[in-house]
């Protein structure tokens, strides 16, 4: 029985557990684990993040008001405070865009670029905490698997890749300034403790810039090297783009108009190898192929922008602005590229919410490790590059790759 974990605009908890039994009975069970309205200050939850500490589990909360709670998460849906603190960093509008959690330490960042690393003390002792500072205007921050990276981007913020534990001990600010005391531009050199930072899409057929509005981004296969990542980001303008951080600077693939209307809201990775699940500004959420970019199917019945999703290795969760959490079913992608999408998902329950939720999580600390480029490759994973080709690179790196064959990118017509 998967239990999922909301947040609301009111700042409650409310636990979402799903059990597919038979027809006539009752299959969603929804719990209010934390009343938020009993504050002095109405706050709405903007992340919640799962972590297990050995045999305990933890629920950590990042509120509106900049405060973030950490709570003892029990199997009979009871929720214990166990410590919580407020970023004293937080600026008018600033919100929470990134929490993660592992064992017993917290990520979070927001808006601003305040980055803080909390590590609790063992026998209730006071948390340690480590700061750092990015640019401004972040509209999404994920921490890897493994920990060793974080990503980000932003409104006119391109993605960028950072070693987490340099983060927190150059500042960004040492680098602004040259020598002769001169400000040097953002694009000419890393930031300390960056490692990678993409390049903006090329001119358009006028010649003019593209804006930079990334509004989600979500790692994909994790890779070997600490280094080398996969990563996908969707914008403003609707479309998504997959970077490897090996090919260049430029995405690997630019899927122009994923994002029906008002663009690309919420991007999550599925269990299931090639498997990403991507929502717009209106009422659309669509399965797509990582291979091509191709909708695979869409989700019909959903009536509210979907502004979070939570992927299971069999299900996939949802919450949006109509007040409903639904449960959504998944299939496998075609072997081949080509072949006809025999099964498409469809929403399985939905419960109504009371108020407006605004985050979800799966519960799950144990979750299946997906798929591996490098494995990928060794089972034929080659034909993911089929028919692609570089939307761009550096110049210096294209130069240093006349000699190499050119990925290409089978350009489709997305289907619902």
């Amino acid at each position: 029985m998967p239990r999922f974990l909301t947040g609301d605009e009111l700042g409650n908890i409310k636990s979402v557990r799903y059990s597919p039994a038979e027809a006539n009975e009752t299959r969603v069970q929804l719990k209010t684990l934390h009343d938020g309205s009993t504050g002095k200050k109405k706050k709405s939850t903007s992340k919640l993040a799962f972590a297990a500490d050995g045999d305990a589990k933890l629920l950590v909360g990042g509120y509106s008001d900049g405060s973030i709670s950490i709570y003892t998460l029990k199997e009979d849906d009871q929720l214990d405070l166990l410590r919580s603190w407020k970023e004293t960093r937080m600026k008018a509008e600033a919100t929470y865009v990134g929490l993660s959690a592992c064992h017993r330490t917290i990520y979070s960042c927001m808006s601003n670029g305040a980055l803080r690393e909390t590590t609790l003390g063992e026998d209730n002792a006071a948390p340690s905490h480590r700061l750092g500072a990015l640019p401004t205007r972040l509209c999404d921050w994920r921490l890897s698997h493994n920990r060793e990276t974080f990503a980000y981007a932003g409104d006119e913020v391109e993605l960028s890749l950072w070693s987490t534990e340099k983060a927190f001990v150059s500042q960004p600010g040492e680098s602004s300034i040259d020598a002769a005391g001169k400000k040097r531009k953002r694009g000419d050199q890393l930031l300390p403790g960056e490692i990678w930072r993409a390049k903006n899409v090329p001119n358009d057929s006028l010649g003019l810039r593209q804006p930079v509005h990334n509004t989600c981004l979500t790692y994909l296969y994790p890779s070997p090297q600490d280094t080398a990542q996969h990563l996908l980001a969707g914008t403003r303008l609707g479309d998504v783009r997959r970077y490897d951080t090996r090919a260049g600077k430029r995405p690997i693939a630019d899927w122009r108009g994923i994002g029906k209307e008002g663009g690309v809201r919420a991007v999550e990775k599925g269990f299931r190898e090639h498997e990403l699940f991507v929502s717009d500004q209106a009422s659309h959420m669509f399965a797509l192929d990582l291979r091509n970019g191709g909708i695979a199917y869409g989700y019909k019945g959903i009536s509210g922008t979907v502004t979070a999703l939570a992927s299971t290795t069999t299900h996939v969760a949802s919450v949006s602005l109509d007040r409903y959490t639904r449960i959504h079913s998944t299939f496998p992608l075609p072997d081949q590229l080509g072949q006809q999408q025999e099964q498409k998902g469809t929403v399985l329950e939905k419960v109504f919410m009371t108020s407006v939720p605004t985050v979800i999580v799966w519960d799950e600390d144990t979750q299946a490790t997906p798929m591996t480029t490098d494995d990928a490759e060794d089972e034929g994973g080659e034909d993911v590059w089929d028919g692609m080709k570089n939307v761009g690179e550096s110049d210096d790196e294209e130069e240093a790759r006349e000699d190499k064959p050119k990925r290409k990118v089978a350009r489709k017509p997305h289907k619902t």
